[in-house]
C-alpha cells in the first residue's frame, strides 16, 4: 500500500527483501563485525545490543496489547504464522518453542558425540516432565559405554530442557507416539477407550480417519509410531485426513489454509502454541484403542 511523506504525496515503498535474503546480509554483516579491531567491535557490538533491546521492548509492547484483546489474539495467531514474524519473536524470546521441539534440538546438537562412539537416540515424547526416548547401537544395552552415552543424553536434556525432571527409554520396537502411565493394561470401554481400525490399515507413511461417538480422530504411521490425534485442525477446526503427509519430515499440511505440523509431537510448526489434540493410543492384539477426551 502506497505510503504518503509529510507534504501528503504518496510514495511507493521499497520491496522487501525475503527472509532468506534478510538473513544473508545480517550474517554478512556479523561476519564483518567479527574483522574488525577490538574498539571498533565493541562499539559495533553494542550499537547491535542497543537496537535488539529496543525492538524486543517495542514488540513486547505490541504483543502484550494483542493478547488482551479478543480481535488481537486472532490478529496475533495470523502474524505468527509469517515466517518472518516467527523468527523475530522467536529470536527475541517473547514466543517459546515448546519443550518436546527443544528436547529435539538438544539431542540433534548432541548427537554428532554419540554417532561417533556408534549409538543414537531418538525422542518418543516429553510428557508430565518425563522424557521418553528410544535408543540405538551403543546406546543401548547394560554396557559402561552405554550407562556413559545414556548419562551424557540425561544430562544435556535435563539442564538444557527444565521442564524434564527425569528420562525414561522404551523398547527399540514400533510403538505408540504417545505414551501413558496405562500403557500396561488392557483399555477399558468403562474408562473412555474406543476400538479403531486395524493396525494393518495403516501401513507406515499414512494417515486414516474414523468417528467415534465423540468426535473424528485421526492415526498417523510414522516409520512404525502411531499417534492419535483429534482430526480438526488447531487454527480453524477443519479435518486434516484430507491433507498431505510427508513421511520424509514427519509433516502434516492442512488441506484447508496451509498449516504445518509435526506429526509425532502435534506441534504446529506455521504458528506456535496452536498444537494439535492428543489422544491416548494403545495396540492390543493388532488392533488400534484410543481414549477421546
Amino acid at each position: 500500500m502506497p505510503a504518503r511523506d509529510e507534504t501528503g504525496m504518496t510514495q511507493q515503498l521499497p520491496a522487501t527483501d525475503d527472509l532468506e535474503q534478510i538473513a544473508a546480509r545480517v550474517d554478512a554483516a556479523v561476519a564483518a563485525v567479527a574483522g574488525l579491531e577490538p574498539a571498533a567491535q565493541t562499539v559495533a557490538l553494542e550499537l547491535k545490543q542497543a537496537i535488539e533491546a529496543f525492538h524486543k521492548l517495542a514488540l513486547t509492547t505490541m504483543v502484550r496489547h494483542l493478547k488482551h484483546d479478543p480481535r488481537g489474539k486472532e490478529l496475533l495467531l495470523e502474524l505468527v504464522a509469517d515466517p518472518a514474524v516467527y523468527a523475530m519473536l522467536l529470536m527475541h524470546g517473547i514466543v517459546r518453542a515448546d519443550p518436546i521441539t527443544r528436547a529435539r534440538r538438544v539431542l540433534d546438537s548432541a548427537r554428532p558425540y554419540m554417532q561417533s562412539h556408534g549409538g543414537d537416540a531418538e525422542l518418543i515424547d516429553v510428557r508430565d516432565g518425563v522424557a521418553y526416548l528410544r535408543l540405538h547401537g551403543s546406546c543401548n544395552g547394560c554396557s559402561l559405554s552405554a550407562f556413559t552415552l545414556r548419562k551424557h543424553v540425561e544430562e544435556v536434556l535435563l539442564r538444557e530442557v527444565p521442564e524434564i525432571t527425569r528420562l525414561e527409554v522404551v523398547n527399540d520396537q514400533p510403538a505408540p507416539a504417545m505414551l501413558r502411565a496405562e500403557a500396561q493394561t488392557h483399555p477399558d470401554p468403562a474408562k473412555g477407550w474406543v476400538q479403531g481400525p486395524a493396525v494393518t490399515a495403516v501401513p507406515p507413511g499414512q494417515m486414516i480417519s474414523f468417528t467415534t461417538d465423540q468426535t473424528s480422530v485421526l492415526i498417523v504411521n510414522l516409520e512404525n509410531r502411531l499417534s492419535a490425534y483429534r482430526n480438526a485442525c488447531a487454527h480453524q477446526g477443519r479435518p486434516l485426513d484430507g491433507g498431505v503427509l510427508d513421511p520424509a519430515n514427519g509433516t502434516l499440511t492442512c488441506p484447508w489454509h496451509g498449516f504445518c505440523f509435526d506429526v509425532t509431537s502435534g506441534e504446529c510448526l506455521t504458528a506456535p502454541q496452536a498444537q494439535l489434540e492428543p489422544f491416548p493410543l494403545r495396540v492390543v492384539d493388532g488392533m488400534i484403542w484410543v481414549r477421546p477426551l
